[in-house]
């Protein structure tokens, strides 16, 4: 998947990260990057095309969660276009007043928008010398910059500021405490069928991820 993620880095709100490190690592670092991707623009063809591309390459008989709802994208990738893609994404992410789907921490965490959970991982943005884009509109609490946030604490370069350490409590205190709620969010609305594996991917990473940060 590092090809797919390295692709879809190009279009979101993504930070620079080496291609040096255990092979585990830069695994976990692309999914970061390719969740970013999805929840930051709508996958146009080419990263669909390169997401079905990789079916060849699974165990279609891996019952292993991640393994299904990964292949369960990639059936969607491969069956829907771009276009259907983009009118999902627009119906439910994008609106002049409160959208379908909110993907921002603040929202599930404090129940309103711009609150205390986005001043809180802004104070951890600023210690690890980090800042959103300035032409980039999403605050930093959107699911999109958190998940690249993770990707340069794994794949960075600077490891005093990319270690398992900085990992593991950015993850439970910006991520942990609301991803699930996101993702129900996106399965309560039937309608929202090609996000519906894209939330079931998130959902099973991030939870592995948790479940990984628990054993240090």
């Amino acid at each position: 998947m590092s090809d797919i993620s390295k692709e879809a880095a190009k279009d979101s709100q993504s930070t620079e990260v080496g291609d040096v490190g255990l092979p585990e690592d830069l695994a976990r670092a692309d999914l970061y990057g390719l969740i970013a991707r999805f929840f930051h623009l709508p996958p146009d063809q080419a990263l669909l095309d390169q997401i079905t591309a990789t079916a060849d390459q699974h165990d279609a008989a891996d019952e292993a969660p991640l393994a299904k709802a990964w292949m369960d994208l990639v059936e969607v990738a491969k069956n829907n276009s771009a276009k259907a893609w983009r009118e999902e994404f627009d119906l439910n992410f994008i609106s002049v007043g409160k959208p379908n789907i909110v993907p921002n921490g603040s929202f599930y965490m404090a129940g309103h928008l711009n609150e205390k959970p986005l001043v809180n991982i802004r104070r951890a943005l600023e210690a690890f010398g980090l800042e959103a884009a300035k032409d980039v509109t999403e605050t930093e609490d959107h699911i999109s910059a958190l998940c690249e946030v993770m990707r340069y604490l794994i794949a960075g370069d600077d490891v005093e500021i990319s270690n398992l350490t900085n990992q593991r409590v950015f993850f439970n205190d910006h991520i942990r405490p609301w991803y699930e709620d996101l993702c129900n969010a996106i399965d309560a609305i039937p309608e929202m069928h090609l996000y519906h594996p894209v939330a079931a991917l998130t959902r099973e990473f991030l939870a592995i991820e948790g479940q990984s940060f628990d054993m240090i």
